[in-house]
């Protein structure tokens, strides 16, 4: 089954009639985990006719507004609907804060439960059925995290024919092989799994990278990721303004994209001093460094099936 990622905003700073503020939604087995939520979030979600009821992990970079201020709305929605299942919010320090304020100031009507995960630290944030989330702190002006969405490793390939040449019956058997467990012949033979079946197959990594300078560590994180999705906010030529904000140019996330040695970098959180024809600079200056490189835009769609 394929892993989705919706682009529901790629701006940076303030939305755009065409450029709504940076959120991305991933998709994968039936959860969804909404990485960033700027204004607009849920216009992008209605008008992309995604299932904003299944949302079950919300991810925040950092608290400043272009990233956060969609939250609420997004919290209000889902009361619309009888959930049985929690709804996560991972963030830094004061996303509790921020969700608490606006729960008692709007008087909001919740009839679900909200668990908050704060950190601010390097660390393994999430465990879920099958993946984990990590977060690693980065250089912005105040906390702000970068985020990886692993899946854990998938059973190798299952080889009938090596079944059958051992005497394992077709049947319940296979099924106990291929999840892992040994099992007993009426020979008392014992069959294994690995006498079945080929190397575990790695699942597959999902990178958010947004608001930071070039970070020790960032490239190590990201590494091997199948999609980087990280802000590209200012050309080359801006570079001095570019660190003053602590930001990204295009030509440094390609950096970190190359050092990382990653699938594809997908360039997001673009300033609004970019019309969307000035936008193919960014996309210049990246490419020159990493060639796998593409740039984000409102309602795109991209897959990341499994690799074999």
């Amino acid at each position: 089954m394929s892993l989705e990622v919706f682009i529901l905003g790629s701006g940076g700073m303030m939305p755009l009639p065409n450029r709504f503020l940076t959120s991305v939604l991933v998709r994968r087995e039936g959860d969804l985990f909404l990485f960033d939520c700027g204004e607009a979030t849920q216009i992008s979600l209605r008008t992309m006719n995604l299932r904003w009821k299944k949302i079950s992990v919300i991810v925040i970079s950092h608290t400043h507004a272009d990233h956060v201020t969609g939250l609420p709305g997004i919290l209000m929605l889902s009361s619309q609907v009888d959930r049985n299942e929690p709804l996560y919010i991972v963030g830094p320090p004061k996303i509790t804060e921020y969700v608490q304020a606006n729960r008692r100031i709007l008087e909001m009507y919740i009839n679900y439960r909200i668990e908050v995960l704060e950190t601010e630290d390097a660390c393994e944030v999430l465990r879920g059925d099958g993946y984990r989330l990590k977060t690693l702190p980065v250089s912005h002006t105040k906390t702000c995290l970068a985020y990886s969405l692993e899946e854990d490793s998938r059973p190798g390939v299952f080889y009938p024919e090596k079944a059958i040449e051992l005497g394992v019956p077709r049947g319940p058997l296979w099924s106990e092989l291929q999840n892992g467990a040994s099992v007993r012949l009426e020979n008392n033979r014992i069959v294994h799994p690995q006498d079945v079946m080929g190397e575990k197959r790695s699942g597959r990594k999902f990178c958010f990278v947004t608001d930071t300078l070039p970070t020790p560590g960032l490239s190590e994180f990201v590494r091997g990721a199948d999609l980087l999705i990280c802000e590209g906010m200012f050309t080359k030529d801006l570079t001095e303004s570019a660190l003053e904000k602590k930001h990204l140019t295009a030509g440094q996330a390609a950096e970190i994209a190359k050092e990382g040695a990653v699938k594809s970098l997908g360039l997001i959180h673009f300033s609004p001093r970019y019309t969307k024809r000035d936008l193919k600079n960014l996309l210049i200056e990246a490419r020159e460094v990493f060639p796998d490189t593409f740039l984000t835009r409102d309602g795109q769609v991209i897959e990341l099936p499994n690799p074999d």
